[in-house]
């Protein structure tokens, strides 16, 4: 009858399940109920004692030292790696109830709610016993960011407003929101005080994140690179960026990086600070991926901040990438498609022009834009349309940074579909105005 005990369960692969109780101990319980906002661990129960649970058993043999900001950073076998049944399942017993007063403001629940993907929607936090919405005054990409992150859902693509995600109901929790974009929490920005607003539910804040849902990870990101799918990983934990040491890194763990970025098919996994070296912790080593997994973290590793490596030894990833041309003789012109949510699709010519090329070609290294085609010049595409309504300045790092109608909505087909010719062109064509021969 409490929100602050029970038997612990985690989210993953899309599915809830249970964790087991060898090892189960008061530092593993204080970590779920810091994660909670609950307060400090009373008791670390065993043997089901708040009954079996069903599905996946996700964790055994957590080692947790009691300071870690997720259950899942301790260490651990391997999510779905144990030798347990659900009479072993693990639960805890909390002190004090979410939204306590004085509670680490890292604990506020957030959820995205009325869409049909887990890393968009109507933003909504949990205080005081009920969910609530966001208002959209001052409403932009950095607060965005912070919300994708605090989820696991990696860079937000558009902040929404005016209740793209629809009007919701109860109370409007933030307004005026003003973050940097590195806070660890929504709650953490600047902004009004909880429940101080002046707004309607007709302006209620949204997000559209790029990343696949997995609550429980880390965020992670790669840099040093004029990429955004290649470089030096780095993961978020404990309010700091850090790397990941090369030991026994190889193409599943890059595998693993590649499609948590939504970045497709990892090509390389680089060693010896390929990508140059990082500063600050170094939070993971000798990691073993299947390859399969949700996230990095989820991975077989020596817990987050152990390890016997410098920065000489940081990890990197070349991943495949979101963005291709297609259906044309060269790399540098084709139909226009981008990698979101594990599918390639399209982009629609309403408003298309040279200013959208331009970003294009420059994003793939093609040089200067020539010519943006419209009405499936390249041939029809299938699949989704993920991109209607491009409007770039020209000057953007990627296609998704622009404006557009959000990732998924459009009103077109794929007769629409968009395309480019850069300037750096393997083999000219009748369109080409300015051809680099090989």
């Amino acid at each position: 009858d409490s929100n602050c005990s029970g038997r612990v369960e985690i989210f993953h692969s899309g599915q809830w399940g249970t964790v087991c109780d060898d090892s189960w101990g008061l530092s593993d319980a204080q970590v779920v109920c810091q994660q909670l906002g609950c307060g400090r661990a009373v008791s670390a129960t065993q043997s089901a004692h708040f009954g079996e649970g069903s599905g996946p058993i996700w964790l055994d043999n957590v080692q947790c030292l009691g300071n870690e900001s997720s259950i899942t950073d301790c260490v651990h076998q391997g999510l779905g790696s144990h030798n347990c049944g659900h009479h072993e399942d693990a639960g805890v017993i909390c002190e004090v109830s979410p939204t306590s007063p004085g509670q680490n403001p890292l604990s506020s629940a957030v959820r995205l709610v009325n869409s049909d993907s887990n890393c968009s929607g109507r933003v909504e936090i949990f205080h005081s016993g009920q969910w609530g919405t966001v208002c959209d005054d001052r409403w932009g990409l950095n607060d965005a960011q912070v919300v994708c992150q605090q989820l696991g859902c990696g860079r937000a693509v558009s902040a929404t407003q005016s209740a793209h995600f629809g009007e919701g109901s109860g109370p409007i929790w933030l307004d005026n929101v003003q973050c940097l974009g590195n806070e660890s929490s929504i709650t953490d920005c600047v902004h009004q005080g909880l429940g101080s607003h002046n707004c309607g539910h007709h302006e209620d804040a949204g997000v559209i994140c790029e990343g696949i849902y997995n609550p429980l990870s880390s965020a992670v990101r790669l840099v040093n690179s004029d990429s955004n799918c290649s470089g030096r990983v780095e993961i978020f934990h404990s309010g700091q960026w850090g790397t990941v040491c090369d030991d026994r890194w190889g193409l599943s763990d890059a595998q693993v990086v590649c499609q948590q970025l939504d970045c497709g098919r990892a090509v390389s996994a680089t060693q010896s600070a390929h990508f140059g070296e990082g500063s600050g912790p170094i939070w993971l080593d000798d990691v073993q991926c299947l390859g399969n997994e949700s996230s990095i973290t989820d991975c077989v590793h020596q817990g987050l901040g152990s390890h016997n490596c410098g920065h000489h030894e940081d990890a990197g990833v070349i991943c495949e990438g979101k963005l291709r041309l297609v259906n044309s003789d060269s790399n540098c012109s084709g139909r226009v498609e981008i990698f979101q949510y594990g599918h390639w699709g399209t982009v629609c010519d309403d408003s298309w022009g040279l200013s959208d090329a331009q970003v294009v070609c420059q994003q793939l290294g093609c040089g200067r834009a020539v010519s943006a085609k419209l009405s499936a010049h390249f041939g029809e595409g299938s699949g989704p349309i993920w991109l209607d309504d491009v409007q770039c300045l020209g000057n953007e790092s990627s296609i998704t940074d622009c404006v557009h109608q959000g990732l998924g909505s459009h009103n077109c087909g794929h007769n629409e579909d968009a395309g480019v010719i850069c300037e750096d062109q393997q083999h000219c064509t009748p369109d080409c105005s300015a051809c680099l021969l090989p």
